[in-house]
């Protein structure tokens, strides 16, 4: 629906005025909200902007503090997810809310209200078949979560809230997970839900998708909506603009240069994943002195087997790991952290830092063991919390004190924080591992800039990442792992994202 059809029909949801609060923090501040029939809404806003706390309280995980919600015209109560599916609302997690040892079909039904004690499984079965073929959403009810690829996963999970009745669907960072081949269908999936009068609210940090999905855009800045147009009549520049409030740089300047010696070398590398089955099959790479080798592939496909092998965290059962011509392979961590190897996790919150600690005690987990942060095995206060006020003015980390806890950090400096810690320490290479996941446009750029300032001091790094316009914006070269095997390395500037997403659904590329 385009914007003067969706302006003359009446709003199927409206959220007047809503508030919420939490200690020291206004995560909304009277929020005014509405959505059209058959309109694709982006909600955009910085980390911290308060999209996932509004989205919360549509679904009935929130409360709010002040402020009503109404829907087709009729002011409704939401105390619980059962209340928002009842009105027709329903959401996408960016993390799949799937029990893995299920059937498909067992998913979509469970916990569903009004089944019979002994549910017909094949009744059920046919009727997803129904919805399968008619919303182009192509997966086979009697199949197991686990047996199914991310992105079919993601089919299950709009499957599951259109089986359910939704009108109103939230994608929250539908595309982080998928091929660029999927994230289209996808798009033509909304397309055809649209046109059939459902809406949806589209929560993205990519702009391009922004631009070509949704019909109208809201911004939040710090918890207030601060700007609300069509999508056609604003630009990818003005919408970043408008979310951090000043000018962001889509395309960093990468300088080409010559890379150095080689400082990581991978032969014949083979691991296992946490069901004893193979997640690496010979991998075979090599990254030299400031030079970015980017791994591009969907989720699942080996990619935090190779980051944990090449870091000490999982043992390699065959093959070989080298740092400047040294065998490192299976070494402990503490080994691997004193050859000069630093680490940017997977995920942040649960490896990548201790929530209830300082700002300041996080920063120095590396560098605790010496001087001057520690004395004869004794921790220095003073020189701790000297190096914690750099790495805070140096990174730009906004937080209130070097001695406020971690946890009540936003996610863009959450990553900020280990990135002060991981790069400083690092003694020549640094495994990134999707480095700006879930980051604004803002805190995106930062981290790229500090990633090429460590490529131009000559930091080898390995970027591991499923975004692939980042991929081709800083990597000098991109290897494609798809099942455990790397099925081609092209240098960036010769890689183009439908190469790249072909080779990450399996196909054949170069050596």
């Amino acid at each position: 629906m385009d914007q003067e059809q969706a302006q003359t029909s009446h709003p199927i949801l409206e959220m007047h005025g809503i508030c919420k609060r939490f200690p020291g923090v206004v995560a909304n501040d009277h929020v005014d909200l509405a959505l059209y029939p058959g309109e694709v809404l982006a909600l955009l806003g910085e980390n911290g902007a308060g999209k996932s706390t509004l989205m919360n309280i549509l679904v009935g995980l929130y409360r709010p503090d002040a402020g009503r919600i109404a829907v087709h015209g009729r002011e409704v109560a939401i105390n619980s997810p059962r209340d928002a599916a009842a009105l027709g609302i329903g959401m996408v997690h960016q993390n799949f809310c799937l029990v893995e040892p299920m059937t498909v079909a067992e998913n979509i039904v469970l916990g569903l209200s009004g089944l019979p004690f002994v549910p017909d499984m094949d009744q059920i079965a046919r009727r997803i078949r129904e919805l399968s073929a008619h919303y182009s959403l192509q997966v086979d009810p009697k199949a197991y979560i686990w047996q199914l690829s991310v992105g079919e996963q993601q089919r299950v999970e709009i499957l599951k809230q259109i089986y359910r009745g939704a009108e109103i669907l939230i994608l929250d960072e539908p595309t982080a997970v998928l091929t660029p081949q999927e994230a289209q269908e996808l798009a033509a999936i909304l397309q055809r839900m649209t046109a059939e009068g459902k809406s949806a609210i589209f929560i993205t940090h990519k702009m391009e998708e922004v631009m070509a999905y949704s019909q109208r855009v809201m911004v939040l800045r710090q918890g207030r909506l601060v700007a609300e147009c069509a999508t056609r009549e604003t630009s990818p520049q003005e919408l970043a603009r408008l979310m951090v409030g000043r000018e962001v740089l889509f395309h960093l300047k990468r300088e080409e240069r010559q890379p150095g010696e080689v400082v990581l070398s991978v032969r014949g590398l083979e691991a296992r994943n946490e069901k004893g089955l193979p997640a690496l099959r010979g991998i075979d790479f090599e990254i030299a002195e400031g030079e970015i080798l980017g791994i591009a592939g969907v989720a699942g496909n080996g990619q935090r087997e190779l980051a944990e092998t090449i870091t000490g965290l999982r043992r390699a059962t065959r093959g070989e790991i080298r740092l400047r011509g040294r065998n490192v392979t299976n070494l402990s961590p503490l080994e691997f952290i004193q050859a000069g190897v630093s680490h940017i996790p997977e995920d942040r919150v649960e490896m990548g830092l201790v929530g209830n600690m300082a700002v300041a005690e996080n920063l120095a987990m590396k560098g605790y063991r010496r001087s001057p942060l520690a004395s004869r095995g004794v921790l220095q206060p003073k020189p701790m919390l000297d190096f914690a006020r750099r790495m805070i003015d140096a990174f730009r980390i906004a937080t209130p004190s070097p001695h406020t806890q971690v946890k009540f950090l936003s996610g863009g400096n959450l990553q900020k924080t280990i990135l002060a810690r991981e790069i400083t320490a690092c003694g020549g290479l640094l495994v990134a591992v999707h480095p700006t996941r879930g980051l604004d446009v803002g805190a995106t750029e930062a981290v790229r800039r500090m990633l090429l300032a460590e490529r131009a001091k000559g930091t080898a790094i390995l970027l591991i990442s499923e975004d692939l316009e980042e991929l081709l914006a800083v990597a000098d070269r991109i290897a494609v792992i798809f099942e455990g095997r790397i099925m081609g390395i092209l240098p960036a500037a010769q890689a183009g994202i439908e190469t790249l997403g072909l080779l990450m659904a399996g196909a054949a590329g170069p050596a």
